[in-house]
């Protein structure tokens, strides 16, 4: 006899909120992917300040740090998912800075990313295609057949616009943050700010989604979005 958890996970929800609860508990990465993103950015700050703003040995050192989290995945036979994105994201920070000698451009790809996801967020929720929704239907059992079920849902859209809009503060804070600090060419402080604006910021952000969806009550419309054509949940 076989079973599907998610589907009936996903069918036990009689609220938007709650079905949006079940589907981000899947994407949220735990300490380790926060420390392996974090820690080749703590390596080249560290590593420049004490090589007397070697720019290339800084970079070195932090690409070097990220390429052994990743053996260290691969010897564990555990998901590289967060290790390679932070490996790529500091080769290429690594190579803005060593190709301008400058160590502050490293954080350069950063800064342009999330000025990027900004405009992008924006334009999602006043398209009403609200970025959050993808994420939703990403964990939809029935996303192979029918990916954009979320969106037949008007009270899905309204939700998920709500909470798209908590990823553009988050945006915000980092760009009012770390661009003065980039002009400043104040290189250990945009270090100290890119930790803190990483995972902890996206933490604050998670628990402002979470007091979204726990406040709110809208009732999933029959017969749309992501849900409609699951069985109902099994009683034990």
């Amino acid at each position: 006899m076989t079973s599907e958890p998610d589907t009936r996970a996903a069918t036990s929800a009689d609220t938007v909120e709650a079905l949006i609860r079940h589907r981000l508990s899947t994407a949220l990465g735990g300490w380790r992917g926060s420390v392996e993103t974090a820690l080749p950015t703590v390596v080249f700050v560290a590593w420049w300040t004490i090589s007397d703003h070697d720019v290339t040995a800084a970079a070195v050192a932090a690409v070097g740090v990220a390429v052994v989290l990743a053996v260290v995945r691969v010897v564990q036979r555990s998901s590289l998912q967060h290790v390679l994105g932070a490996l790529v994201a500091t080769a290429v920070a690594a190579f803005f800075a060593w190709r301008s000698g400058e160590a502050r451009d490293a954080f350069v790809p950063g800064l342009l990313t999330n000025a990027a996801y900004l405009v992008a967020t924006v334009v999602s929720i006043l398209a009403r295609w609200p970025f959050l929704g993808f994420l939703v239907g990403a964990g939809d059992p029935r996303m192979k057949e029918d990916p954009f079920a979320w969106r037949r849902d008007r009270g899905m859209v309204r939700v998920c616009s709500r909470l798209t809009w908590v990823l553009v503060a988050i945006y915000v804070v980092r760009l009012a943050v770390m661009v003065p600090l980039y002009l400043a060419d104040r290189v250990t402080s945009l270090g100290i700010a890119k930790v803190a604006l990483g995972w902890p910021l996206w933490v604050t952000g998670i628990a402002v989604m979470g007091w979204l969806l726990v406040s709110g009550h809208t009732p999933l419309e029959p017969e749309q979005g992501p849900g409609a054509d699951d069985e109902p949940a099994l009683d034990a």
